[in-house]
């Protein structure tokens, strides 16, 4: 699972508070993840996105990384910064379209290794797709996008290719109970942290449900 697993995330610390600079370079690596979906008029601009977003937190970073050494910090200087404006500015709301990509990410690994699937089709991921936009976008996202979506689950990837593919050597058999074992490792790294992410944006009253 050498795109999952190729830049480690440092395990969540006691008080929850994530250092900015090791998250960033870690989640630099996961927009290649939507490549493997296939569907490139979809998951093409969630990668944009997610790609567009890391280097937006990463620019404020680099602007003061004392003030911003943390998430936290940086959501707390805006918030001081921006005013009114707040939080719907800066690298809160990048962080905040950041942590939906990786959400439905997180949601779909988490389904296929859970081993939830349609019974009559069980190399398909229409099923694990579907949760995870249900659960990490669909609120978020206006009528069209969702009718995007919902057509772009038939032309998403079998299973044993997503799994190929994730490992990222063609040609290579790929045993599923290995790759599922390695999105656990995955899974078990990254969801501690994004759970704490979602939690300080509940905490700082800094989530939005406007529609993209």
């Amino acid at each position: 699972m050498a795109l999952l697993l190729e830049h480690e995330f440092k395990p969540l610390p006691a008080d929850k508070q994530i250092e900015t600079l090791p998250f960033l370079e870690a989640v630099a690596h996961l927009p290649p993840f939507f490549d493997c979906l296939g569907t490139p008029i979809v998951y093409s601009p969630v990668k944009a996105d997610l790609t567009g977003n890391i280097k937006k937190i990463r620019a404020v970073y680099d602007s003061n990384p004392a003030r911003f050494r943390t998430l936290q910090n940086i959501l707390e200087a805006e918030k001081e910064m921006h005013g009114s404006a707040w939080p719907k500015v800066g690298a809160t709301l990048a962080l905040m379209w950041l942590k939906r990509g990786l959400k439905f990410m997180l949601v779909l690994l988490q389904s296929i290794s859970d081993g939830e699937r349609d019974e009559e089709h069980p190399n398909l991921i229409r099923v694990n797709a579907m949760k995870a936009y249900e659960i990490a976008l669909k609120k978020y996202h206006g009528w069209m996008l969702q009718k995007l979506f919902m057509g772009s689950v038939y032309a998403l990837p079998y299973k044993s290719d997503l799994l190929k593919a994730l490992e990222k050597e063609k040609g290579k058999e790929v045993k599923e109970e290995e790759s599922i074992e390695k999105i656990h490792q995955f899974l078990s790294r990254v969801t501690p942290i994004l759970d704490a992410i979602y939690e300080m944006y509940t905490k700082m009253n800094a989530e939005l449900s406007y529609k993209a």
